[in-house]
């Protein structure tokens, strides 16, 4: 399978929703997340990253102009131990409690769905890093309509052992722009990962649609020690 260009794969798509890439630095020792928000509506657009600990959150940027927090405020990004949470909803929370009781990160989101948000029925997305005594492996999940149908939930799970070096995996809500939104289909695209944090971060940041882009959080771990960087890049300033 041919690794595609994430910059591509951004400038032909002016509205993938939400969207993570999961995978590892070129020179093979980082492992790398990143998680972007688009938006159309004044409310999805009105948003903010904020760090939180070691993980992030979403906020109102203008507070007076938040209409409905229900699917827009959640913390994205959260860490447990060795393992680094990222999701599209406040299904972070949910995989955060679950594995913190032993749970599998397949066993706790099995009591979640797609977002009630009909007719869209924005799939719920999320991925999963584990890095221990210098290994690096990962996971990914969809949550999601079976083609807008909202009495069935479907359900997908992708796990990656060994990530190569300068490859990773991209997953995000809708196929394109559309109304109502098409789900994403298939399995995580392969993509390329290349250059440094800040390199990789301005790729992601100018590859998507201007006027829908909302925020960009990119973290890169050290696989041997577990220490990181992460950059925050919002629309809203």
């Amino acid at each position: 399978m041919n690794r595609l260009s994430l910059r591509d794969e951004l400038r032909g798509n002016a509205y993938p929703g939400r969207g993570i890439v999961l995978g590892r630095s070129a020179n093979g020792s980082k492992a790398v997340a990143a998680y972007f928000i688009m938006g159309r509506s004044e409310n999805s657009r009105n948003r903010v990253f904020v760090e939180d600990g070691a993980g992030i959150r979403t906020q109102a940027f203008d507070p007076e102009k938040l209409s409905d927090p229900s699917l827009i405020i959640y913390a994205p990004v959260r860490v447990l131990g060795n393992k680094t949470i990222v999701t599209n909803g406040d299904q972070t929370d949910t995989i955060y409690e679950g594995m913190d009781r032993q749970m599998t990160f397949e066993q706790s989101l099995r009591s979640r769905e797609f977002e009630p948000d009909g007719p869209n029925y924005t799939p719920r997305i999320s991925g999963i890093m584990h890095i221990e005594n210098g290994g690096y492996n990962y996971a990914m999940s969809i949550l999601k309509s079976d083609n807008g149908d909202p009495s069935s939930c479907l359900r997908f799970t992708f796990a990656y052992e060994k990530p190569a070096a300068g490859e990773g995996r991209f997953i995000h809500t809708y196929k394109h722009d559309g109304s109502p939104l098409p789900s994403f289909e298939g399995e995580p695209k392969p993509v390329a990962i290349e250059g440094d944090i800040d390199q990789f971060t301005e790729m992601v940041w100018d590859s998507l649609n201007e006027e829908n882009k909302v925020s960009l959080f990119v973290r890169y771990i050290d696989i041997a020690s577990g220490t990181y960087e992460t950059r925050i890049v919002n629309k809203n300033q």
